[in-house]
């Protein structure tokens, strides 16, 4: 059976055929053609579909085993190219946000007054390097809670690192919420030429109406804006190790925001990275306003003008930057891989667990990144005392294996986003789960196509160096 998907764009109407990884622009005949043909079950081939035969399109998609291509290096990438941990050196914050993973919101994690222990840290740095043979760069990362709180295992972990890493670069990054930040850590964090992420969701309005400090519910603007002002004042070499991480809060004023980061003179010259609220785990699901999603595509669609010329870059909203990046990445790379005779594959989306983004909880066990619950053990994957688990690393990376029959047959299979984090039931991975994020994921998939297409189809070459 072929694999394709149809969609129409300002510009023309389109199949992206999945097996030979292309879009072919089509006239209305053929479209039409490729309609019937997939609503007769394949059945119905017209004089159009029987040119695409034998033009090379609508191959009978080839079977393949599903399986990870990184699956038989595996042990060996593990062993040796680590490249990067998190420490969660606390499960504790003084503020409380209320979209923030440990809020409440969420199932199974919560605000905690756990720390974790200087020896468990600087086990978890030597498991690092230890595991880093192939990796001449290292980055040790802290976080929370607010990693800020501990202070003093931050250094002494710096201390460890620097003593024990000879021979390798090594960086070092931390997410805050800014409200600790004395002259004292901003010189130690200065010094050790840490990249600072700073969490900041807008003007005092959209920032304050999520986080507030934990001992009297009052916001946290204010606060960060004089800490930042200090930054710019005290260490003005420093600020462009900084940058912002804005939740974007999809009941709020998205233009407000845009408006914020581009003008606000306090924070205007600093890059901003935006995130939408995370879905994963949430107790209820976050809807989305229309004005919200219009005000967004219309700065998106500014975006475009720009990558054409006809706007300057301060024109554009710092909060869609990365938009374009996606297309790029996820959409013009990926078409110039070739699948063909293809023995192993796997949907995209999963990274190699531990490899790429290994977190470190409190406690000393090992997760693929920070966003997974430290409450799920089939997402755990190891221990800094027994190592890592191969099965249960396996079984992460080669997610696709519990729903290998709708993976084969849909169109989406190497564009797709979804990894084990959108299967975990806690306890188990739940197909169920899985496949509920299909449409989702599709959606967004098709609107990166068409955007490429209309994109290309009005004369943009990716293949130039970016604007």
């Amino acid at each position: 059976m072929p694999v394709f998907h149809l969609f129409e764009t300002v510009t023309g109407k389109y199949m992206f055929d999945a097996n030979a990884n292309t879009f072919l622009k089509l006239n209305e005949r053929s479209y039409q053609a490729l309609l019937n043909y997939r609503n007769s079950n394949f059945e119905q081939v017209e004089p159009e579909i029987q040119n695409l035969f034998d033009s090379g399109f609508l191959a009978e998609k080839q079977d393949f085993e599903m399986i990870h291509p990184m699956s038989d290096s595996l042990q060996h990438n593990l062993s040796r190219s680590v490249g990067s941990i998190t420490l969660q050196v606390t499960q504790n914050c003084n503020l409380r946000c209320s979209y923030c993973a440990y809020s409440g919101s969420y199932l199974h994690r919560v605000h905690t007054n756990k720390r974790m222990k200087k020896e468990v840290a600087l086990k978890a740095i030597k498991f690092l390097i230890e595991h880093s043979v192939d990796s001449p760069i290292i980055n040790i990362g802290f976080y929370g809670g607010e990693p800020l709180l501990e202070m003093d295992l931050i250094k002494a972990c710096v201390a460890y690192a620097r003593e024990q890493s000879a021979g390798k670069e090594l960086t070092f990054n931390l997410t805050t919420n800014a409200t600790l930040i004395t002259d004292e850590t901003l010189e130690f964090l200065s010094s050790n030429d840490f990249n600072l992420t700073i969490s900041l969701d807008g003007d005092e309005v959209a920032h304050d109406r999520n986080r507030v400090f934990a001992v009297n519910n009052k916001g946290s603007f204010q606060t960060i804006m004089d800490n930042i002002e200090n930054i710019k004042n005290k260490t003005p070499d420093y600020v462009n190790k900084v940058m912002f991480n804005a939740v974007i809060d999809p009941n709020s004023d998205f233009s407000c925001s845009t408006n914020f980061f581009s003008n606000y003179e306090t924070v205007k010259d600093f890059a901003v990275m935006a995130s939408d609220i995370a879905s994963s785990y949430k107790k209820s699901e976050s809807l989305i306003n229309d004005s919200f999603i219009k005000m967004y595509n219309y700065e998106v669609f500014k975006l475009f003008l720009y990558k054409f010329g006809r706007l300057k870059k301060s024109d554009v909203s710092k909060l869609v930057m990365e938009s374009f990046d996606q297309i790029q990445e996820n959409v013009h790379n990926r078409l110039r891989i070739s699948f063909y005779d293809v023995k192993k594959d796997h949907h995209s989306g999963p990274c190699v667990p531990g490899v790429q983004r290994l977190f470190v909880n409190a406690d000393g066990a090992l997760y693929p990144c920070e966003r997974v619950s430290e409450a799920s053990s089939v997402m755990r994957i190891g221990h800094i005392d027994t190592g890592f688990e191969l099965d249960n690393i396996r079984n992460i990376l080669n997610i696709g294996t519990i729903t290998e029959k709708e993976c084969k047959e849909c169109w989406a299979f190497r564009y797709c986003t979804s990894c084990a984090m959108a299967a975990d039931d806690i306890n188990e991975f739940s197909t169920a789960k899985k496949l509920s994020i299909c449409n989702k994921v599709k959606e967004n998939t098709e609107s990166l196509f068409k955007d490429y297409c209309v994109l290309r189809e009005l004369g943009y070459d990716f293949d130039k160096e970016k604007v």
